[in-house]
């Protein structure tokens, strides 16, 4: 049973994900709290939620305040995307090229789903709520900016668009939370961000695409821009 109980906290954990009792923003139980629950050691906890990071499900910061702990960014998702997450982790892909790949990618979401007969963004609108959690740390709050992203390429019906933005996802927030460092104001930020989010996710859902394609680059841009992340290239 010692081998394999990290296995039993991860069984739990996906079961409350999978059945909704958990979704993106919410908080995961402590380590105390969960191993007094199943039985097993706080390291076997912490192994756990180290594996629940790495495929992209949950978020997790050190110490003893209302930020620590782990958060939910994701619902479980297929093999490929956590795989391909880790293969562009390893790979260390150059900032510039993430950005203009990023680029091509969301237009081609952002103009699909705006274009499409019926438009799913309840998941985005799920994720836009949870953003508005004033108790966000900046890491928690741009996980959750990804996962938005991510969950706009799923809801676009296209696979291969969105395995490859799950498969960036990882570089997407080591840029992103690395330029969040570089701002000065950083609720000023959050404020904006908040903004642009709605604004894209409202013109998919009046089908406009040409103001989806344009908020969306005009956002993505525009933070490379404000955390000073340009370095003479041109995304």
């Amino acid at each position: 049973m010692a081998e394999r109980a990290w296995q039993l906290v991860l069984e739990r954990i996906e079961r409350d994900l999978l059945d909704a009792r958990l979704g993106p923003g919410d908080r995961l139980p402590s380590e105390r709290e969960l191993s007094a629950e199943l039985g097993v050691g706080r390291s076997s906890v912490r192994e756990a939620f180290r594996v629940l990071e790495v495929m992209g499900l949950i978020r997790t910061a050190t110490g003893s305040g209302p930020s620590s702990g782990a958060i939910v960014i994701a619902a479980p998702s297929g093999g490929l995307s956590a795989l391909m997450r880790l293969q562009v982790a390893a790979q260390g892909f150059p900032l510039t090229d993430v950005v203009q790949t990023r680029l091509v990618l969301e237009d081609a979401v952002a103009a699909s789903l705006a274009s499409a007969d019926v438009r799913d963004t309840a998941a985005a609108h799920d994720i836009l709520d949870a953003m508005d959690a004033d108790d966000l740390t900046a890491a928690e709050f741009l996980a959750l900016d990804a996962h938005l992203h991510l969950a706009l390429a799923r809801s676009s019906g296209n696979a291969v668009i969105a395995a490859m933005m799950a498969g960036l996802r990882t570089a997407i927030e080591s840029y992103v939370l690395a330029g969040s460092q570089q701002i000065d104001d950083w609720d000023a930020m959050t404020v904006r961000l908040r903004a642009e989010h709605r604004d894209i996710v409202a013109a998919i859902d009046q089908g406009d695409a040409g103001a989806a394609r344009t908020l969306v680059r005009d956002h993505i841009t525009g933070y490379y821009t404000a955390a000073g992340l340009t370095s003479g290239a041109h995304p």
